[in-house]
């Protein structure tokens, strides 16, 4: 009984002499490794979307775009009506200022695209798939936001290595409701 009151009273002095002691300033916390302005050039794309071919209004997928990894990548899971589902992500490669985007399909695929900033827009670039003739299908897929809320996905193909293109797939993706 005497140790438990002995050890009572010491902790009473040491909560006494803690009290009286200044606190530690703060630390600054370091900024986030990915919060600079070129980690956020594609955060227009952020979002929860209905997507249809542009000009109608039928929707074929839903999508979701989240930043992820500590806001160092975004990741897209599209959700189309009919199959054909998959993942994307994408993240800034702050040695090059190179966004770099992998595509994984249900298919089973695996496509790599690579760009950045043009303007308000964002313009990735990879290889495709191959058309009739078995030439590889170079895909330049523009993401541009609109002054309405949605977000423009204009894809354009080339089996000439970029010495010319023809429009591929035109989507909208418009903010989803709940």
């Amino acid at each position: 009984m005497a140790l438990l009151a002995t050890s009572l009273a010491a902790l009473m002095l040491l909560q006494e002499g803690a009290a009286d002691l200044p606190m530690p300033a703060e630390a600054e916390q370091p900024a986030a490794p990915c919060s600079g302005e070129e980690f956020a050039a594609f955060d227009f794309w952020v979002g929860e979307w209905t997507v249809a071919p542009n000009g109608t209004e039928a929707p074929i997928a839903y999508s979701r775009i989240e930043r992820v990894a500590g806001g160092c990548a975004i990741r897209e899971t599209w959700m189309p009506f009919r199959g054909g589902d998959g993942v994307s992500l994408t993240t800034l490669d702050p040695r090059t200022s190179t966004w770099h985007q992998l595509w994984i399909g249900s298919n089973p695929q695996r496509i790599t695209f690579e760009g950045g900033p043009a303007g308000d827009a964002m313009v990735l670039s990879g290889y495709w798939g191959t058309d009739d003739d078995d030439a590889p299908q170079l895909v330049r897929m523009t993401y541009a936001p609109r002054e309405d809320g949605t977000v423009r996905q204009h894809g354009e193909m080339s089996t000439d290595h970029g010495a010319s293109w023809s429009d591929s797939f035109d989507l909208i993706y418009s903010p989803r409701e709940e």
